[in-house]
């Protein structure tokens, strides 16, 4: 068997989990088909399946078949912003206010007189009952004609399939009450005296704030993929690209890989690309979160979508289109908004019978109010049954789930941390330790001084100066930490001599200059013992210490250290106020490590440790039951990140630890650890809230519909309540989640 590919499908006419639940049902029976992933909040269907089995068209046209219209979505291209949902609210609200403006004559009709007493009086002396009941039977069928039709275009024909949703419960309540009305109006021979009343206004009214509810709905969920739009805003539409010695403006999907590109000052980054030509400051606060401009010179790497200082730029293009990083970081959010949790199980099966089960309660009920109800038992009837089928619409379950998803990853993403995989947002929320990589991920990873000793005799400035000289001939990572550490010209060093394992030698200004360790100057007869207790110092603090001799004389020590990363203090202390203990995993040497431990508060220091040794470690780690988070950013760490129960890889890490990882800090920062973790856990709580609040809706006003309270209280739900019922809380839910983008920055 071939290995599974996965296609994106958007796809058109979801309104409910029962929905969701049909067209996932539809394309799992496919042959070749893996896993089926379907999203009613983005209202779009990811498929994992065979290519040699089944094309993602044909998955496109079964969805399609299914009576929910699909489009397989690019990947060579930029990613979609997906739905227009400001288009779609505008619509349904044009639609909404037709329907009120309608139903607003047929509820004064017929129920003014309980506004206005001696209104029903009124009509019946002047235009009449049944002119009365006529005029709303004109304005009520162009409501549901009109306005209403889709309930009946889509609702009707789930039914006659077996599989009704949403729009069948909708289409069922408002046709039982409006036939109702049609007999009692037209044919009222046919029902018993006491049954003589209409209900034209509950149908109409039901419609109208149905339709408010799918406004609202759109509107919200218009504001919960704000994060996608706003990353796919920041690709350009063109750019200026040399071509034949000219510079041409060109669409960006005209951009080839290696053409050169012209940035001028304050142009936005139109792809991936390394700079060729000039020198300046981008701003890449909105792919990373960090919000200090980077200086690009020659050679430096740039993302698309970041903006350009004052510097003019020449940039070549090395991933064009859907290979940049902007669209994989597009792509990993829509994944992530797109997943199906394991808290969605229980949704999913619950609704797979929710819709089939509230149609038969509604028949119990209405059997229930015609055999024992009292007169008239078959108004009483209506009532409750249509009451159970507006009010036991499933919207609310259905978006409870992937409306927190969208925009707890949304922000999340604004914030510099991409969910490359959504189930990684409810791991994250109940981890027990975040084990972290030292190199690289706790520290800068790269070496830099920390201290210069001094003999008697000797100065800071000249030292470095010599040492520079010497060392600039030097591969050795130290060697680059003295460079960086020496601000000056270069002196010339001649008659230079490396030795491995020892040192380097050469002449400078006609002085000979030895760097190197110290067994380096024992071998050359320099005395260093001035340094020995600075040197314990340092070792005991997990420096490596280099010395420097000129002209057979001891002159100073150095002191090398990758240093730590100005947050890791404060995000290691963060994760202990949230009762995490933290452990760190390094192939350093122990004395390192431990004093790096020591300085931070690590609880568990695991050193020594070979690549293919870190999963042992975690392991180790979670021998108790413990769940694990992997913090890691080099190719090493690429095991452990896949064997973690949630994988965190820093972003300025190599692409073989991103690619293994389930979570991706855009910047270095581990405060990013934190803010990965603060929106795990508000989102998985934001999503036990709507569920609860879901959950709780259906199962308490079914029963409260159907007439429960009857017997004791009098009450009997009205269809027209029920509805805004219904529709408030898909809309109480929607509003729940966007709670979501008050998400701050970690500090």
């Amino acid at each position: 068997m071939s290995a599974a590919t996965s296609v994106s499908l958007s796809v058109q006419g979801l309104t409910c989990a029962s929905c969701v639940g049909r067209v996932e049902r539809a394309l799992a029976a496919v042959p070749g088909v893996d896993e089926v992933t379907v999203n009613l909040a983005v209202e779009t269907a990811q498929v994992w399946f065979q290519a040699d089995e089944v094309s993602p068209e044909e998955l496109a046209n079964v969805s399609t078949q299914a009576g929910y219209p699909a489009r397989v979505i690019s990947t060579e291209a930029m990613p979609e912003a997906g739905p227009d949902k400001a288009e779609e609210a505008r619509v349904a609200f044009s639609r909404m206010w037709w329907a009120a403006g309608l139903s607003l004559p047929v509820i004064v009709l017929e129920m003014g007189g309980h506004l206005v007493p001696g209104f029903h009086m009124w009509i019946e002396q002047s235009i009449g009952l049944q002119t009365s009941w006529v005029i709303q039977f004109v304005l009520t069928s162009v409501v549901l004609l009109g306005p209403g039709r889709g309930f009946y275009l889509l609702g009707i024909p789930a039914l006659l399939k077996g599989a009704p949703d949403m729009n069948s419960l909708v289409a069922l309540g408002t046709s039982a009450a409006f036939g109702f009305s049609v007999l009692a109006t037209f044919a009222p021979g046919l029902l018993p005296e006491e049954a003589r009343v209409v209900y034209f206004e509950a149908a109409a009214v039901i419609v109208t704030l149905i339709l408010l509810g799918r406004a609202l709905e759109a509107r919200a969920k218009g504001r919960t993929g704000a994060a996608i739009r706003a990353l796919v805003g920041l690709q350009v539409r063109h750019a200026r690209v040399l071509r034949d010695g000219a510079a041409q403006d060109v669409e960006i999907e005209d951009i080839g890989v290696g053409e050169i590109l012209i940035l001028r000052p304050g142009e936005r980054v139109p792809v991936d690309g390394v700079v060729t030509t000039g020198t300046s400051y981008i701003d890449e606060s909105m792919i990373t979160g960090e919000p200090v401009p980077v200086t690009k010179s020659p050679g430096d790497p740039t993302t698309g979508g970041t903006v350009n200082g004052a510097g003019a730029l020449q940039i070549r293009a090395t991933r064009v289109g859907g290979d940049t990083t902007l669209a994989q970081i597009i792509r990993m959010v829509q994944d992530a908004q797109g997943a199906k949790l394991p808290i969605r199980a229980l949704v999913d099966k619950v609704t797979m019978y929710f819709v089939p089960v509230v149609i038969v309660v509604t028949a119990l009920t209405v059997l229930t109010w015609l055999t024992i109800g009292p007169d008239p038992a078959l108004t009483y009837a209506l009532v409750a049954g249509v009451s159970v089928l507006i009010i036991a619409c499933p919207c609310a379950m259905g978006l409870a789930t992937p409306t927190s998803i969208m925009v707890g990853t949304g922000r999340a993403a604004e914030l510099g941390v991409l969910f490359r995989r959504g189930d990684a947002l409810q791991g994250l929320g109940s981890v027990d330790v975040v084990a972290f990589d030292k190199t690289g991920t706790i520290t800068e990873g790269r070496p830099e001084v920390a201290d210069v000793v001094l003999a008697d005799g000797f100065e800071r400035a000249g030292v470095l100066a010599l040492a520079a000289a010497v060392e600039a001939h030097s591969e050795h990572p130290i060697a680059g930490a003295i460079l960086r550490a020496f601000d000056g010209d270069l002196q010339t060093a001649e008659d230079i001599e490396a030795l491995p394992g020892y040192g380097i030698r050469a002449r400078v200004a006609g002085q000979w200059v030895l760097v190197g360790a110290d067994r380096f100057m024992e071998r050359e007869g320099v005395d260093v013992a001035t340094f020995a207790q600075a040197g314990a110092s340092h070792a005991a603090r997990g420096h490596s210490a280099l010395y420097i001799a000129i002209d057979g004389r001891g002159a100073a020590l150095i002191a090398v250290a990758d240093r730590v990363k100005p947050t890791s203090a404060g995000a290691i202390a963060a994760l202990h106020a949230q009762g995490l203990r933290v452990a760190m995993i390094t192939g350093d040497k122990r004395a390192t490590a431990e004093a790096i431990a020591a300085e931070l508060g690590v609880d568990v220091v695991i050193a020594e440790v070979l690549p293919d040794g870190k999963v042992a470690a975690l392991d180790q780690l979670r021998a108790d039951g413990a769940r694990i988070a992997f913090v890691g950013d080099g190719i090493n760490d690429a095991p452990a990140l896949a064997h973690a129960d949630v994988g965190i890889a820093i972003g300025t890490g190599t692409d073989v630890a991103i690619e293994s990882a389930d979570v991706v800090l855009m910047s270095g920062d581990l405060i990013g650890v934190v803010t990965a973790l603060d929106v795990s856990k508000r989102t998985m709580t934001n999503i036990r809230q709507n569920l609860v609040w879901a959950f709780a809706y259906n199962t308490a006003l079914i029963p409260v519909a159907a007439g429960a309270l009857f017997p004791w209280l009098g009450l009997l739900l009205s269809p027209a309540f029920a509805a805004g019922a219904m529709a408030l809380s898909s809309v109480s839910v929607l509003g729940n989640a966007l709670r979501l983008r008050r998400i701050g920055r970690t500090t």
